[in-house]
């Protein structure tokens, strides 16, 4: 019996493999020498340092937005405040749909909290309210835009218009005036030295380009139809566009004095009406412009 014991084949290899094993890895068992533990650490410290970076490093890629977001913004007409506004806004898109001058954005990552919010841009597309009802209001379903606050939310001393504003495109109509309590801004003459009117000059061609992409409700072309401003080209003796161009009545006019030596001078004067639509700032044909729209400004008189 032992004798065929030991000439099975597989007894003579489980007798042999721990020997052959043994031999293979001599020291089995024992703590690698200092300079393996040495590298291992190293590898692992790496490791570390790389996750650690990583995190960081995405956490910082998150706060750039937040830290982007303190850029104010030219909110749509009937905007709540600022901090009301961005609380109550579902980023829904209904206003930008509903604009028929595509004036109403939607904010990108750059503006951290703000993403997704409707903005203004009024030097590429101002509005001009050629909706005539204030569509963007009507499409709101959250309230964030509103045609009057509820009593429970408080309004800053200057945001209420004096009386609701008119809107030049309707002054023949029953109701001229558009149902809008409060203005989104005020404009001002933020570079008199770069004012045509103020220079004493006419303006005549197209007053962004041949490339401007804005367009503008004139009633001598289409009531309902907004146009290309490069397709309505102007020819002024003194600079009056925004002025003219203004859609609401009383909002601004070209105020004329006498200077020491007798000479006339002009200056575009702002007035109470002022909504802030921003069509002075968009048709303006100074670069930049020499009047701007200060978003959520108060009238201050």
């Amino acid at each position: 019996m032992n004798d065929q014991k030991s000439d099975d084949p597989a007894a003579k290899l489980a007798e042999a493999l721990p020997a052959a094993v043994g031999q293979a890895t001599p020291g089995a068992g024992k703590r690698p020498s200092a300079p393996v533990r040495r590298q291992a650490n190293r590898r692992r410290f790496i490791r570390s340092a790389l996750m650690i970076g990583g995190v960081l490093g995405l956490a910082m890629l998150g706060y750039i937005p937040v830290a982007g977001a303190h850029r104010a913004r030219l909110r749509p007409p009937g905007a709540l405040e600022e901090a009301d506004f961005l609380s109550s806004c579902i980023k829904c898109g209904q206003c930008v749909q509903v604009c028929p001058v595509a004036a109403i954005k939607l904010d990108d990552v750059e503006s951290g909290f703000g993403l997704g919010v409707p903005y203004i841009d009024a030097r590429a597309q101002a509005c001009d309210f050629s909706c005539d009802a204030v569509q963007c209001i009507l499409a709101c379903p959250t309230g964030s835009l509103t045609y009057r606050k509820p009593m429970s939310l408080a309004t800053r001393s200057g945001m209420p218009l004096a009386r609701a504003p008119l809107l030049k495109a309707k002054e023949k109509d029953a109701e001229p005036t558009l149902n809008l309590a409060e203005r989104i801004g005020v404009a001002h003459l933020a570079r008199p030295q770069a004012c045509l009117a103020v220079q004493g000059k006419g303006f005549n061609g197209q007053t962004r380009g041949a490339d401007f992409k804005g367009r503008l409700r004139y009633m001598d072309v289409d009531r309902w139809k907004p146009v290309a401003v490069r397709e309505h080209p102007y020819d002024r003796d003194l600079c009056n566009l925004c002025v003219t161009e203004c859609p609401i009545g009383d909002a601004i006019r070209m105020a004329e004095t006498v200077a020491a030596d007798g000479r006339k001078e002009y200056r575009p004067q702002v007035l109470e009406q002022c909504v802030g639509c921003g069509v002075c700032e968009m048709v303006c044909p100074a670069e930049p412009a020499a009047i701007v729209v200060e978003q959520r400004a108060p009238w201050r008189g």
